[in-house]
């Protein structure tokens, strides 16, 4: 049975990552509507992953005998003034998500549940992987600025981005 303090933590970080979902979807809106499809594709694609993320929090508390609980949403941010701005808000999101898995290891720690360790560790290497790569978007839309051949030459390279679907048995595959 998973402790009712990691309970209502994991279904807090459930909220945290559908507003992740809501937030890269918001994104994703804005870019498009600006002409940037491949920013925008790209957008979508960190939507998808920030869901999966969020059911392997709500499969990990039904797996430990508990019942999620879906809290409310509020609306993201609509409108950025720049590529930049929009792809610095996107680091800073990932910073303040690793800070929360952060606490989340702490806490799993502090209540000595090892299974909700070994979950979280995965969650750790991910937010390492999600702010490296949202420090690199930053820096390259930096490099081209906000404007021209650059900008749409960038788009491209973001649009080629595709979402894979998790294949390993804490994603509940039921091959895995």
């Amino acid at each position: 049975m998973i402790p009712d303090k990691i309970s209502k933590a994991f279904n807090d970080q459930i909220q945290h990552e559908f507003y992740s979902a809501y937030l890269y979807l918001s994104m994703a809106a804005w870019f498009e509507t600006e002409g940037l499809e491949g920013m925008g594709r790209y957008m979508r694609v960190q939507a998808m992953e920030e869901m999966t993320h969020a059911m392997k929090f709500f499969d990990h508390i039904l797996e430990r005998g508990a019942e999620p609980e879906l809290l409310a949403i509020k609306k993201p941010q609509v409108k950025w003034d720049s590529p930049l701005a929009a792809f610095e808000n996107a680091l800073a999101h990932e910073e303040f998500i690793s800070g929360k898995i952060n606490d989340l290891m702490t806490l799993s720690i502090a209540e000595n549940d090892h299974a909700s360790r070994t979950m979280l560790q995965w969650f750790v290497d991910e937010q390492v992987e999600e702010e490296d790569t949202a420090s690199k978007s930053v820096y390259n839309v930096k490099m081209i600025g906000d404007g021209g051949q650059g900008l749409l030459m960038l788009d491209r390279e973001f649009g080629s981005r595709v979402f894979k679907i998790p294949l390993s048995p804490e994603f509940g595959n039921p091959a895995g």
